[in-house]
């Protein structure tokens, strides 16, 4: 059976663990100086549909320490950007390559694209959820505090691909999510009711001070997506969401500041926090690498 990489819903609690541990010993293994060969000879295609700083370069430099090599598609190097079907694309590059990584706006296009591979596909960001991003959190998170089961992160902004992701981690690691947002730009519902019925505690709440009161990690994001034509009206709903110092102070003196960048400084975040003691976000960034690495590993069954 294909590795496929989409969801979180997708993978059971016990690979995903399986991933996050075999990423810290990657991490440790590149620090020591350690080559890491495992993938030699292997290629990965990389379609660029959004742009992207860590996405692109995490993904090529790990399979380039891995051994492999990469291959940069954007939406116009490639026929899909003219017309040619998304199975046609599939069915095609499954041919070269050893695994597919796509970065796009249309979750469907992800679902077509590795319902028609012969290879793995990889969720490189869609607008419905961002998984990769989800693990590299919580290395992040557990580096500093320890095992995230059992703790209390609270997401402070819109309900984004990136919250809705959280959300299934929450069912699938242990974790408690408060998520504070306005009402009108809250998660799928499907999604909250997915991880409730896995008995996932999920809490939608309307005050961020509520949300963030004595949580283990406060999250946010950006406020406007790349591309989103309802943005200024968006800026302003969540403009009483922004992560301050006041905010921060609600959280437990330990808490760790997460965002999954670029921060947009003076909007979601302040200065202040961003540039923090509590801030992990540079951390967060570096785990992409070793958390993308170790994806790779399991979508080509190495671990």
């Amino acid at each position: 059976m294909i590795r496929h990489f989409l969801d979180l819903s997708d993978i059971d609690a016990v690979s995903l663990r399986l991933i996050l541990d075999k990423a810290a010993a990657l991490k440790a293994a590149r620090a020591a100086g350690k080559p890491t060969p495992l993938l030699a000879g292997q290629k990965l295609a990389m379609i660029f549909e959004k742009n992207s700083t860590r996405t692109r370069v995490s993904f090529e430099v790990a399979i380039v320490e891995l051994g492999g090599h990469a291959l940069y598609l954007s939406g116009n190097d490639l026929q899909l950007g003219r017309g040619e079907t998304v199975a046609d694309t599939a069915r095609v590059l499954s041919r070269y390559v050893d695994a597919i990584l796509l970065r796009c706006h249309d979750h469907a296009k992800l679902k077509e694209l590795a319902e028609n591979a012969t290879v793995p596909v990889i969720n490189g960001l869609t607008e419905f959820s961002h998984p990769c991003q989800i693990l590299a959190d919580i290395l992040t998170f557990e580096e500093h505090r320890g095992g995230i089961k059992g703790k209390t992160i609270a997401w402070v902004g819109d309900g984004n691909n990136v919250a809705q992701s959280y959300i299934q981690a929450a069912a699938l690691f242990g974790f408690t999510l408060r998520i504070a947002c306005p009402q009108r730009l809250g998660p799928l519902p499907e999604v909250v009711a997915w991880a409730k019925d896995r008995g996932g505690h999920v809490d939608i709440l309307d005050s961020p001070q509520a949300a963030v009161e004595n949580a283990d990690a406060v999250v946010t994001d950006t406020w406007v997506s790349m591309g989103d034509p309802d943005g200024q009206v968006q800026a302003r709903l969540l403009a009483p969401y922004q992560v301050n110092a006041a905010l921060m102070a609600l959280a437990s003196p330990k808490a760790v500041f997460l965002h999954c960048l670029p921060a947009h400084r003076g909007e979601e975040v302040t200065a202040e926090v961003i540039d923090g003691a509590q801030s992990v976000v540079f951390d967060e960034a570096e785990n992409r690498l070793h958390v993308q690495k170790s994806i790779l590993l399991w979508c080509l069954s190495i671990i």
